[in-house]
């Protein structure tokens, strides 16, 4: 199972996270976020993370992104190093395709924030254009870093032909019922691991990922690093 730690923003917190297990780290790259973080600070971060005997980086680096332009996007992509893309707005298929022509070789992850079961039925449009789906809570002002939860009983009858990460309020406390309920391929987990915005309790983190090991889940490899 893939474990995503998203929000990061200090070089010293994305290297520990990176050390304790996560396989992926995201960067929120929206301004109206508390968690924004410029793409020279995700280089900062990213420059810091451990790297392998090969001398490749050991967790997959996301930019999470709402409504941008692809210019954008492939800008913070190439001055951050990054290799994985999340979209966290309105963007449509026809975007996501035209997004996949840009950039071939980096994920594609599409976020839907999940109101009602029919907001999943949205998902199938994606199936071609995406490489990954994430589900998380449905907020009416905020698009994600909530804390709150998903209704998981919505998600008990879903079924992708894409991976999919589960969001929404995720914590040490409820992530193993959430995992062993839902089976998803992965999870991202923000404020249930924070003191405050961008700042991680690296206890919650630890703690989050020795319940993980308690239940017996794998972790996966991060993507090929692009």
């Amino acid at each position: 199972m893939r474990v995503k730690i998203c929000g990061i923003r200090q070089p010293d917190q994305g290297r520990a996270i990176a050390q304790l297990g996560a396989t992926a780290l995201g960067f929120i790259c929206t301004t109206q976020s508390p968690r924004y973080v410029t793409p020279s600070e995700i280089r900062t971060v990213v420059d810091a993370l451990p790297r392998d005997n090969a001398n490749q980086l050991t967790v997959d680096r996301v930019g999470v992104f709402v409504d941008a332009s692809i210019d954008d996007i492939q800008r913070t992509v190439e001055s951050g190093g990054l290799n994985a893309v999340q979209l966290h707005g309105h963007e449509t298929p026809e975007f996501c395709a035209q997004l996949r022509n840009a950039l071939p070789a980096v994920e594609l992850i599409k976020a839907f924030r999940v109101r009602s079961p029919e907001t999943l039925a949205e998902t199938q449009a994606f199936s071609s254009g995406v490489d990954t789906f994430l589900l998380d809570a449905y907020h009416p002002h905020l698009m994600g870093g909530t804390g709150h939860t998903i209704n998981w009983a919505d998600l008990e009858a879903f079924e992708s032909d894409r991976p999919w990460f589960l969001a929404g309020g995720l914590t040490p406390s409820n992530v193993v019922e959430a995992v062993t309920a839902l089976q998803p391929n992965g999870i991202d987990v923000s404020s249930g691991v924070e003191r405050s915005p961008a700042d991680k309790d690296l206890k919650k983190v630890e703690a989050l990922f020795q319940a993980l090991q308690q239940k017996g889940s794998t972790l996966l490899r991060p993507m090929k690093n692009r």
